[in-house]
């Protein structure tokens, strides 16, 4: 049965005008039905197809995507800001986009293999036993020997607020690896690193920023990486990285390759006349000598002291998980964690919540009608559970 089509209808406006509410900035034209944001929505980034700097033609062909896969009967993930960074990646190419509202193109597929947006919620209804559930549930307890050999972290934010993402190839051995986890497990972590990167990464760090963050720093270290081992990581790699492209488009923010070995930029400089020029525009590539380029994106204090860097958090960098999104000021329950509640709890919080927080204004004051409650301070006592730690973790106060 088709979805109730939305009431929202294009803006004839430009809009860049924003409403700084108590969400902080938010894009002119807004859908009731499916945008419940309790972040800002106007990007930084002043690029036409960017949140908050849209054109009249832009917001229709939202309206126009959103309204056919209404008919054709789906529900989840239409909300603006989604349907937008699908949209850029195809060029506003309505009909192409609700294609990649599935999968992304890829250089080895044909036409006829585009997937379509069935597919991907195909692929979220099932894989792991639904994506959805996964990142609820999943309890990634081999991690801290997994990264022995393949550290792949979150840590801080760049100068520019975004989440810092650094995977190091170099110690990579699957061999080890597999007598510790599985490659189903393995791509597993990655996805729910993914969905938590939209949230509670990203809306932590926009609130921080007090404008729209959706992409991230990825630090990405060659350092060791040798043609030995490059066989047996294919696999696993390509897995990986189809995953990245083709269900989590526009997330890239930059990326440094760092300690690249001798050719690597020879190699990469034929690649990318291949690549979209934007695209080309957020890669450097750097050899042993990267650190004042890196640090010139992210300070000192926020990156790793074996980068270049000044920071060594207890227990490691690597498994600390430190950011905005764990801070009770930006933090606030993801809203895949507040679906696994029974919806008198979640009225109860949001209540809780409210009293709190009476009299507040700005990014931290009462969320308006509809929106979801902070959950910064609903829990005084509790200390900061870190995102993976378990279903429906809560933030806790100061």
């Amino acid at each position: 049965m088709a979805a109730e089509p939305s009431t929202a209808t294009p803006t004839a406006t430009d809009t860049a005008a924003a409403d700084a509410g108590p969400n902080g900035p938010q894009i002119a034209q807004l859908d009731p039905k499916y945008d419940d944001y309790d972040f800002p929505t106007v990007s930084a980034t002043d690029m036409s197809g960017h949140p908050g700097h849209t054109t009249p033609e832009q917001d229709a062909q939202v309206f126009q995507l959103r309204t056919m896969l209404e008919q054709e009967g789906y529900k989840e993930r239409l909300d603006t800001l989604t349907l937008l960074r699908f949209l850029r990646a195809r060029k506003f190419n309505v009909l192409q986009s609700k294609q990649m509202y599935g999968p992304t193109t890829d250089p080895i597929l044909t036409e006829e293999q585009f997937p379509r947006f069935v597919d991907c919620e195909k692929w979220r209804s099932e894989f792991g036993g639904g994506v959805d559930d996964l990142v609820r549930d999943f309890d990634y307890k081999e991690k801290p020997q997994v990264f022995e050999y393949y550290p792949q972290y979150y840590h801080k934010t760049d100068k520019d607020g975004r989440p810092v993402y650094i995977e190091k190839l170099g110690k990579i051995d699957l061999t080890a690896m597999y007598k510790i986890t599985t490659g189903e497990r393995m791509l597993q972590n990655l996805v729910c690193e993914y969905e938590k990167v939209a949230d509670p990464r990203l809306p932590a760090c926009s609130r921080k920023m007090g404008h729209l963050l959706e992409t991230c720093c990825t630090i990405m270290d060659l350092k060791g990486v040798g043609i030995s081992r490059a066989g047996s990581v294919y696999g696993y790699i390509q897995q990986a990285s189809a995953i990245s492209q083709n269900y989590y488009p526009e997330r890239l923010g930059k990326l440094y390759v760092i300690n690249a070995p001798w050719g690597f930029a020879g190699v990469f400089s034929v690649v990318k006349r291949f690549l979209d020029p934007v695209t080309v525009n957020k890669i450097h590539v750097l050899g042993a000598t990267y650190q004042q380029e890196l640090l010139a994106q992210v300070p000192a204090e926020n990156l790793p002291k074996e980068f270049g860097g000044e920071c060594e958090c207890e227990g490691g960098c690597e498994l600390s998980d430190d950011g905005p999104w764990h801070d009770p000021k930006w933090a606030r329950e993801p809203k895949w964690a507040r679906k696994a509640k029974p919806e008198e709890e979640v009225v109860a919080e949001g209540i809780k919540a409210l009293d709190v927080k009476e009299g507040a204004t700005g990014t931290e004051g009462v969320p308006d009608e509809g929106e979801a409650p902070p959950a910064a301070e609903a829990e005084p006592k509790e200390e900061p559970i870190k995102a993976g730690e378990g279903e429906g973790q809560k933030v806790a106060a100061k």
